[in-house]
């Protein structure tokens, strides 16, 4: 039996004004496909109760968060409500080359930062809210968030949906369940398109001269 065909990783992107769905998405998206990897960020703002050093993210202090920028470190970064986020750079590129998809839970600077260094491994994905109005009720049934930090969320929330023309798809997130399995279906449409397919076209060589 021939031996299928390889493909390189893409770079999933999924973001989102706070509250309308990226997160619980991405999470989801990880329950139910296994070839895909969270890309775990590094960032300065203090660790959140439940969550994990390495798992969640890499918590680092703003000096190492500094000189990881200055030496490169970063595929992407950005300041986020006064603390930094980023991707680091090595991780990326290995997993990419073995096949496996990395999946971002970032925003528009980020986004915009991966597509001007390696565009052709970008897939990206802008989900909507239904409104504002159910944007801020969202926000405020999670109970993460003081009210001081929902009320800078919301203020936010306008400057990041107005990027929203730079993303490859926009989805409005009206139910969760469909808004899961419509990023599924991008996902698995991506995977196949012919710029993926690694010796593709040697394989159409040997057909052509009836191999």
């Amino acid at each position: 039996m021939d031996t299928p065909l390889k493909r390189r990783g893409l770079m999933f992107v999924l973001s989102s004004p706070s509250g309308a769905g990226k997160t619980t998405i991405s999470r989801k998206m990880l329950e139910r496909d296994l070839e895909i990897q969270l890309s775990v960020s590094v960032t300065t703002r203090p660790m959140r109760p439940g969550e994990v050093d390495g798992k969640d993210y890499h918590f680092v202090s703003q000096e190492r968060f500094a000189e990881m920028a200055a030496n490169h470190e970063l595929l992407e970064y950005a300041t986020v409500f006064e603390n930094k986020y980023g991707t680091p750079r090595y991780y990326v590129e290995e997993q990419l080359s073995k096949g496996t998809d990395i999946l971002f839970d970032i925003d528009w600077q980020g986004t915009r930062q991966l597509a001007q260094k390696a565009r052709a491994d970008l897939v990206s994905v802008f989900i909507l809210p239904p409104s504002m109005r159910e944007l801020e009720r969202r926000l405020t049934t999670r109970a993460q968030d003081p009210q001081s930090v929902i009320k800078k969320r919301m203020t936010k929330a306008a400057s990041e949906i107005s990027h929203w023309e730079e993303y490859d798809y926009v989805l409005i997130n009206n139910d969760l369940e469909q808004s899961l399995n419509n990023v599924i279906s991008i996902l698995q449409a991506e995977r196949l398109k012919r710029v993926r397919q690694v010796g593709l076209q040697q394989m159409v060589n040997r057909l052509v001269e009836g191999g």
